[in-house]
């Protein structure tokens, strides 16, 4: 073999090399996203129409979320906060409404006092989207709900339907588990 085509092979192998490196960098920062954010890395999928885009979005969202500072709580007031929220399911039978916004009021002080920014909803979703993307859902769905009650137009049943959605994330919150 020619010394010009023994050195097109080893430029045509390292090439396939590098590209293989590659695809597997990429593969596994999928991966990585997809576990993090759970369900909430396909939805982005699908909001933002493309994986390139939805994982751009996703690594800047880390990438924030590293910047805050997200306390652990101590024990005696993660039992204030578990003492409160009882107080509020208690409350549900004789003013269902008002429990329901109530229980939005007490999740977002959670979300405050752990170092979560609380500026508006959607940047509640975003930040809370990185150690909390399972139970995004439920928020979104609670939220829907608090948000059409203050119209007058949730059942009963939509606004107790809130408030089992709203305690999935408190209790998600509250428990400070870090292993999402």
């Amino acid at each position: 073999m020619s010394t010009n085509a023994l050195i097109a092979v080893i430029v045509v192998a390292a090439v396939v090399v590098i590209l293989l490196a590659a695809l597997m960098w990429t593969l596994a920062r999928r991966r990585h996203l997809r576990e993090r954010f759970g369900p909430e890395y396909d939805r982005t999928v699908e909001e933002r129409g493309d994986k390139r885009s939805a994982e751009r979005d996703l690594r800047a969202r880390e990438d924030r979320h590293d910047r805050l500072d997200i306390k652990e709580l101590p024990v005696e007031r993660r039992h204030e906060y578990a003492d409160a929220w009882t107080g509020v399911q208690q409350r549900f039978v004789d003013r269902p409404e008002g429990s329901v916004a109530e229980a939005d009021e007490l999740v977002t002080r959670l979300m405050s006092e752990r170092g979560y920014p609380t500026e508006g909803y959607q940047g509640q979703l975003r930040d809370l989207s990185v150690e909390h993307g399972r139970t995004l859902e439920e928020y979104r769905a609670a939220h829907d709900v608090k948000v059409r009650s203050g119209d007058g137009e949730a059942t009963t049943e939509e606004l107790r339907g809130a408030m089992v959605h709203y305690r999935t994330l408190f209790e998600d919150l509250l428990s400070d588990e870090r292993s999402r």
